[in-house]
């Protein structure tokens, strides 16, 4: 791997196979699987590797409900799945160590037509998930703290899907990878802010200009804007900031505890005793990295929730915007009417269970390869089609 400061010029270098604007959680696995497929690969971050809304400390893994099965669940699904294997890859490549454990969710049940709701799913499950997944409705949970026996007045789902990760884990793995890698070059400091699809030339912030065989808007919330302009889009038409505030909390839990889940909130248990909580979904919000009550009324939910934790000290907040696209699916693959522009955006809370599948959808299509293929709900065309459809009714 090279690393360039954002004053460097790629000027009478080779344009590489991929250029990659944005290293969150999305870009690195784009740059690591491309970079395996023997992709020359540059990508271009203007703050820190891994910041933005990939920077938080949840990560929970969490797949959709089994019942009205489709493409984009079972995407997710066979994603999150892979992803046991996928980590494992990465911590014997690198020695870094992820904290990736399943351990199945608790989702306390509150009305006798949730339970019986659940009860309907348990077959679902069988069917969708196979035979390695339990999903089961039980009257009780294992402990009273975790949750609140008082909290499922009519029991519990517990089902063994669902795991956890360490966000900065995989990421400093991700980041490792790509270090061992000859074909990757990392720029940090700049950002792409023009690209041209006929000329196959991007222009980044410092003024810098690169070529590319294709390029993938990886950029977060940024890049909704970024795609707009390619597609004649208003700005703001096919995705906006959902911002999202967190909390880490010292309670010394056990670390195989299930994650919890009930409405919005979530509780997860992690190494070393630690404990993530969250999370705010805001549409609307003054300063995207501010931590503030709404995130304090997330604790005190938590805290309720599960007693283990009732009194365990605060050791970190976080705040920051996740990208949704209008949609609300992921946008992945080309952009129309910009050859060799591709759309990698919009994973909003499940990004870090999904990206890897989402890069090997894209190093397919650059490679040629025919697998696996996105839901038609992912595409670009499917965004853009939502989007004038809105602008339309206002």
């Amino acid at each position: 791997m090279t690393v360039a400061d954002n004053g460097a010029s790629h000027t009478g270098q080779a344009a590489p196979d991929l250029l990659i604007a944005g290293a969150g959680v999305a870009g690195l696995w784009l740059a690591v699987k491309a970079a395996r497929a023997g992709l020359s690969v540059t990508l271009v971050e203007r703050g820190n590797p891994g910041g933005g809304a990939s920077g938080g400390f949840l990560g929970a893994l969490m797949p959709h409900s089994p019942e009205r099965w489709n493409e984009k669940k079972d995407f997710q699904f066979r994603a999150l799945v892979d992803l046991e294997t996928e980590i494992r890859q990465l911590e014997s490549e690198t020695g870094e160590y992820c904290a990736y454990r399943r351990v199945g969710r608790i989702l306390p049940l509150l009305s006798e037509r949730g339970r019986f709701t659940a009860l309907d799913r348990v077959a679902d499950a069988r069917t969708n998930w196979g035979g390695r997944f339990r999903y089961e409705v039980h009257h009780t949970p294992a402990r009273s703290d975790w949750p609140n026996i008082l909290r499922a007045p009519q029991g519990i789902v517990h089902e063994t899907l669902s795991a956890r990760v360490s966000p900065p884990g995989l990421l400093a793995a991700l980041l490792h990878s790509l270090a061992l890698k000859p074909n990757f070059d990392l720029r940090l400091g700049t950002s792409v802010i023009d690209i041209n699809p006929q000329s196959k030339r991007a222009t980044l912030s410092d003024g810098a200009r690169i070529g590319f065989g294709h390029v993938a808007i990886a950029s977060g919330v940024d890049a909704f804007s970024q795609i707009a302009r390619l597609t004649g889009m208003p700005l703001n038409a096919i995705g906006s900031g959902v911002k999202g505030q967190a909390a880490l909390l010292d309670a010394k839990a056990p670390p195989d505890l299930p994650l919890v889940y009930d409405d919005g909130v979530y509780v997860i248990a992690h190494e070393n005793g630690h404990v993530a909580v969250g999370s705010t979904s805001e549409n609307t919000f003054d300063d995207p990295a501010a931590t503030d009550d709404k995130l304090d009324q997330i604790l005190k939910r938590a805290r309720k929730l599960c007693p283990l934790i009732k009194e365990a000290p605060v050791i970190r907040r976080w705040a920051g915007v996740r990208p949704r696209a209008i949609g609300r699916d992921p946008m992945l693959g080309p952009v129309p009417g910009a050859p060799g522009v591709l759309a990698m955006a919009g994973g909003f809370k499940i990004s870090f269970g999904i990206a890897h599948r989402m890069a090997d959808c894209l190093v397919a299509g650059i490679t040629g390869g025919d697998d696996p293929k996105a839901p038609q709900s992912f595409s670009v065309a499917y965004h853009l089609a939502k989007a004038a459809k809105n602008q339309t009714l206002q």
